[in-house]
């Protein structure tokens, strides 16, 4: 396995409060690659890790090969793309400027606003199916809107790794689907590699080629959703009694929750 983006040794705190210790991490190259755990296991704090955003208290984040806090920001924007878990839009911007955003790390004084850059903002709206908000305010649109403009603002920004914390946040299932859709096809059509967290288990297993689950800062299992989604996985990591049978669409893992006379026969977890 080839890995451009991951950690060794990490120790991951916000102040005082360690949130993971000697964690140690590898994406591999053109996957979509999916972290899941319950809450507070640290899965928001090791995609902040690996995206700059939070630096080690120990340990390295590595990006081709380099400490990521030694290179230049801009020089990382170029390669690696963010969508945060809560991003917040300047008061007053419209949907058309924010998107347009993904593109200034590709600006400089040698290269301006281009029609390529034009061309790459309007593919990114249709893509996330925000083309028809062009003229509104961030600030007017539902949630769910909100989110895939911020996904396209992402989109724009063109990089070979993109990082998604929570993609699928303030969406109804229809839209989850599509975005989780149009992640896959960024993998498989584009050969983009994609790192997400995310909620639900069998969106998971379904959309990952590489899955990393996590519990109490520490990663218990990773490897191909097929070979390492097992009840006694999910049990260990969410304290979940189940079954996990054949997706009838997809044939990947699913996650059937125990009915609650069995959970209760667990110790009482409904």
């Amino acid at each position: 396995m080839t890995s451009r983006l991951g950690g060794s040794g990490l120790r991951l705190a916000y102040e005082r409060r360690v949130v993971a210790d000697d964690l140690t991490v590898a994406v591999p190259d053109r996957s979509f690659t999916v972290i899941i755990g319950p809450n507070a296991c640290g899965k928001s704090t090791l995609l902040r890790a690996l995206s700059r955003l939070l630096k080690p208290a120990a340990g390295a984040v590595l990006l081709d090969g380099e400490d990521i806090h030694r290179r230049p920001a801009r020089a990382v924007a170029r390669t690696l793309g963010l969508l945060p878990q809560s991003p917040t839009a300047p008061d007053g911007i419209g949907v058309a400027e924010l998107v347009s955003r993904g593109r200034y790390p590709h600006q400089g004084l040698l290269r301006q606003w281009s029609r390529d850059d034009e061309r790459i903002v309007a593919e990114s709206m249709a893509a996330t199916g925000v083309a028809d908000l062009t003229d509104r305010l961030v600030d007017e649109l539902s949630g769910g809107q909100r989110q895939r403009v911020w996904l396209a603002m992402a989109l724009a920004q063109q990089t070979p790794l993109l990082l998604l914390d929570e993609p699928t946040t303030y969406l109804d299932i229809a839209h989850q689907i599509e975005v989780l859709d149009l992640c896959a096809r960024l993998h498989e059509e584009q050969g983009r590699t994609l790192v997400a967290v995310l909620h639900d288990l069998n969106h998971a297993a379904r959309y990952a080629t590489h899955l990393i689950a996590m519990r109490g800062g520490q990663v218990v299992a990773a490897g191909e959703p097929g070979r390492i989604v097992t009840a006694e996985l999910v049990e260990e990591v969410f304290g979940l009694p189940c079954r996990v049978i054949d997706d009838p669409e997809t044939g990947t893992p699913l996650v059937v929750p125990a009915a609650r006379t069995r959970a209760r026969q667990h110790g009482g977890r409904a």
